[in-house]
């Protein structure tokens, strides 16, 4: 379960390809910990902002903005607005949370004999797979900015994080989910 969200898009007279009479207020947000995307229902009278980072967890004194949480959904199931936002708001709770994805730089393991969840980052080659493994045997890497430092042609490993999420979230064949949770069964709905 996410505690926070951040919002990808703000849908003040609900959706527009519902009829009228079905039209409610809705929020669609991405949780912080699972990337898991949501349809939320607003309380009356709030507004959102794109980005803004809103609590949705159970203690209801601290849910200010949030009158219940409608579900799960797809990303073929948001906006378009959503699907815009939604690669800078990744980027930004990746820079948010660099201790835990350097954690995953420093400790991600092998997958098999001829293949690393390294390789599972766009952009990230074999070269540039060994020589993170070399550099992380010296020392862990203690920021991205040190990283690249260490690591020469490294440019952003912020970024190539935020692709990966993006690609499992966007991709609901993607075999391997090292950050996000398997999508909706269209079965479950």
């Amino acid at each position: 379960m996410e505690d926070y969200v951040y919002v990808l898009d703000y849908l003040p007279e609900g959706r527009g390809d519902l009829p009228p009479h079905k039209r409610i207020p809705l929020v669609y947000g991405i949780g912080e910990n699972q990337f898991t995307l949501l349809e939320l229902v607003p309380k009356k009278g709030v507004t959102f902002n794109i980005g803004e980072r809103i609590y949705v967890g159970k203690d209801p004194n601290l849910r200010k903005k949030i009158a219940k949480i409608k579900g799960r959904v797809n990303y073929e199931d948001m906006t378009s607005t959503a699907h815009g936002e939604l690669p800078y708001i990744i980027l930004e709770i990746v820079k948010n949370q660099e201790e835990r994805f350097l954690k995953f730089y420093n400790e991600s393991p092998a997958i098999s004999t001829r293949f690393h969840v390294l390789e599972l980052l766009p952009g990230l080659g074999k070269k540039m797979m060994h020589d993170i493994l070399d550099e992380r045997k010296k020392k862990p890497f203690t920021s991205f900015k040190e990283m690249c430092e260490r690591i020469d042609f490294l440019r952003a490993p912020d970024k190539l994080i935020a692709k990966r999420i993006e690609l499992e979230l966007t991709d609901p064949n993607q075999k391997y989910r090292l950050f996000t949770r398997p999508p909706i069964s269209k079965t479950r709905r």
